[in-house]
């Protein structure tokens, strides 16, 4: 790939640390630089990201590129590395023609291709349910599933909508809970597929008009749906463009929807306009329903007011400023209560352990963020939700992917585990596996593993245990 030169704000995230790698390699064991690899760490880490496979046409956005997983294994005290290309349809149609077919999500959408006006690209989350990968994008397509060993590219899932990232899988039944949305009524649809991979449930869910939710949460026996007060631009969406408008008028709302229900069963709760990526988690407690999220911080005018041009152009060119913020939904009541959990310190892409998903959790775990010269996540963040005490480890000379927390298989504590994830040095663009110990983060890494060529950075990973992989 001929990479072109920088030209403007958002296509440094082609560059550099950002910048495409063209191979896809099998390490079968990686090169410990610092530590040793506990033998009770045992499963894998995977993570997508953009990674285009031809030159972008025009302007180009960070959500923009084809799906990529990487993948890192780890067993009996060594750690292996594999990556592939998520073989989606748009991308067999560019290899077919030798070239890029569509442009990013900031140009004009192809008109000759309704079924497909934005490149599908899969490029946005990963999570393991049914024994298989499933990569989503962010703006709703084609859900694919991978083999979590090989990462080959299985095909895409059989849904009746087209899915967003982050569905959400249930630890104790293994459902995994999905949505999407679109610019035709009804706005949004919701399902469940079994633990089997085979959908059970899916409803639609009416919405005021087109709308942008980016997550979703669940609870033992809700989904919770987002209609935020940032969505599309009307008139720009009318001529086919994606342009973003915060709308301080328009009350944010979540919908509490029991798992299996109708649509129409949904419970709306609004509360203050604003915008969110990403939850942390959400639990019940009683008939309170508790959601914890990284809601973002407003730029705000002389006199106080949400600068509406500036929120919405932050969100866009991806400057992350977001807090923890909690949410109380009061299901005998009908009211919502929402406060900072704390408003200093700008933390992303969360993540808690897999097996509390939907039931209390004390301790919410996410990325750092900076915004200059480009977003990164230069460090990591453990926050106990019961006391509101926090802990970070931060550094200049790495960007870090989303962290996933691994539990000690003989935990009794909430916090006893690891935080893996995956980072860039900015000294060599080289990247590393990192390990770090959950209680106590000030430590740095206790395991580093070199990867012999540069992990571009990217979004969201997860991890699958031992028994999700099939390993004896």
């Amino acid at each position: 790939m001929t990479r072109p030169a920088v030209s403007g704000p958002l296509d440094r995230y082609i560059e550099g640390a950002y910048a495409p790698i063209e191979t896809e390699i099998d390490v079968a064991e990686l090169r410990v630089l610092e530590g040793d690899v506990p033998d009770e760490l045992a499963g894998a880490y995977f993570r997508n990201g953009p990674n285009p496979r031809f030159d972008p046409p025009g302007r180009h956005h960070w959500f923009d590129g084809d799906g990529m997983i990487h993948a890192v294994s780890f067993r009996d005290g060594k750690a292996s590395y594999r990556n592939r290309y998520v073989r989606t349809a748009g991308l067999a149609e560019e290899e077919a023609a030798g070239r890029a077919l569509w442009r990013g999500v900031m140009d004009p959408p192809r008109r000759d291709r309704p079924d497909m006006p934005l490149k599908d690209t899969a490029n946005t989350d990963v999570a393991m349910h049914g024994g298989r990968l499933v990569a989503n994008w962010y703006l709703c397509g084609r859900s694919y599933a991978l083999d979590p060993t090989t990462l080959a590219t299985r095909g895409p899932l059989d849904a009746p909508f087209r899915i967003s990232a982050h569905p959400k899988v249930d630890p104790v039944s293994g459902e995994m809970m999905i949505f999407g949305y679109g610019v035709e009524a009804p706005y949004m649809h919701h399902g469940v597929l079994g633990a089997d991979g085979k959908l059970t449930h899916a409803t639609p869910i009416d919405l005021p008009g087109p709308r942008l939710p980016h997550d979703m949460a669940i609870t033992e026996r809700f989904s919770i749906l987002h209609d935020l007060s940032l969505f599309h631009d009307a008139e720009a969406l009318k001529a086919g463009r994606h342009k973003l408008r915060f709308h301080p008028e328009i009350a944010t709302r979540f919908g509490i929807l029991p798992r299996h229900g109708d649509g129409g069963a949904i419970r709306w709760f609004e509360v203050e306009p604003c915008f969110l990526y990403h939850v942390v988690n959400a639990w019940e407690e009683g008939e309170r329903v508790i959601m914890v999220g990284c809601r973002y911080e407003p730029p705000r005018d002389a006199q106080g007011a949400i600068d509406c041009e500036r929120f919405a152009a932050m969100i866009a060119g991806l400057e992350m400023d977001a807090r923890l913020y909690r949410w109380e939904f009061d299901l005998a009541t009908g009211t919502a209560n929402e406060f900072y959990l704390d408003p200093k310190i700008n933390a992303e892409f969360p993540c808690v352990d897999p097996a509390r998903v939907g039931r209390p959790t004390r301790y919410g775990f996410a990325m750092l963020c900076r915004n200059r010269p480009a977003f990164y996540h230069p460090g990591l963040l453990k926050y106990d939700l019961d006391t509101g005490q926090s802990e970070a480890w931060t550094t200049s000379g790495l960007m870090f992917s989303e962290a996933q927390f691994v539990p000690h298989p003989d935990a009794v504590r909430e916090d006893e585990g690891w935080l893996v994830t995956l980072a860039v040095r900015s000294r060599d663009l080289g990247s590393e596996v990192q390990v770090f110990e959950a209680r106590d983060l000030a430590l740095g890494p206790v395991v580093r593993l070199e990867i012999p060529q540069r992990v571009p950075a990217g979004f969201h990973a997860c991890w699958a245990t031992p028994q999700q992989l099939g390993w004896r």
